[in-house]
């Protein structure tokens, strides 16, 4: 678990791939930089190999806001129990298996707070899948049974008092009046993160931005 950074991650997962496709995890905290490292690395292995690398951002498997409303979640979303792991899980296992043309995948739509289903198409031709999300590490059950379906995994470590300035720079660019940010930190996201702290398995590479 020593310190890593893109290049050796990127250097890693190129060696690695082969005929059978392999996924990368990528945790971390709201606010770690998980999406952008997890772009940056698809980017550079696709440079190197043209469609080499595909994204799954775990944010695409939300809850629906139909569905956390009637059941008290909507003020948690983000939290652990506000995502359909079964889906995600299910997903993971038709990508690893990799025994259809194309398999399409869901992206959240933050603008509008919706996950957008089958909004990318993976190719067969795909052998590296970066996985990116908050909780792909977790211990407690469900989220326990995605480990197993990662090749590689990464932490991003970032000191809270580093998350809580970047959240909320996130969040005055949606224009949110200061309550409703100060709801968003320390209600919800910044308790997120401590969860992804005290709760995660060891990864294989640590980065810290």
């Amino acid at each position: 678990m020593e310190p890593t950074d893109l290049d050796t991650l990127a250097g890693l997962l190129a060696a690695r791939a082969t005929s059978d496709r392999m996924i990368c995890a990528i945790a971390g905290a709201p606010g770690s930089g998980k999406s952008t490292l997890a772009e940056a690395l698809v980017a550079r292995l696709n440079a190197g190999a043209p469609g080499l690398a595909a994204l799954l951002p775990m944010d695409g498997f939300h809850y629906d806001d139909l569905h956390l409303v009637p059941a008290g979640l909507r003020p948690r979303k983000g939290a652990p129990e506000t995502f359909d792991v079964g889906g995600l899980r299910h997903l993971l296992v038709r990508l690893r298996s990799n025994e259809e043309e194309a398999i399409a995948v869901p992206v959240f739509d933050r603008d509008i707070e919706i996950a957008r289903a089958g909004a990318r198409l993976i190719p067969a031709s795909v052998r590296v899948i970066v996985s990116e999300g908050n909780y792909l590490l977790l211990r407690r059950a469900p989220w326990d049974s995605l480990r197993p379906l990662f090749d590689v995994t990464v932490m991003i470590e970032v000191p809270e008092d580093e998350l809580r300035a970047r959240l909320r720079r996130r969040w005055q660019g949606y224009n949110l009046t200061e309550d409703e940010i100060a709801w968003k930190l320390d209600g919800n996201d910044l308790p997120n993160g401590r969860v992804v702290a005290q709760e995660s398995a060891p990864a294989d590479f640590v980065v810290r931005p």
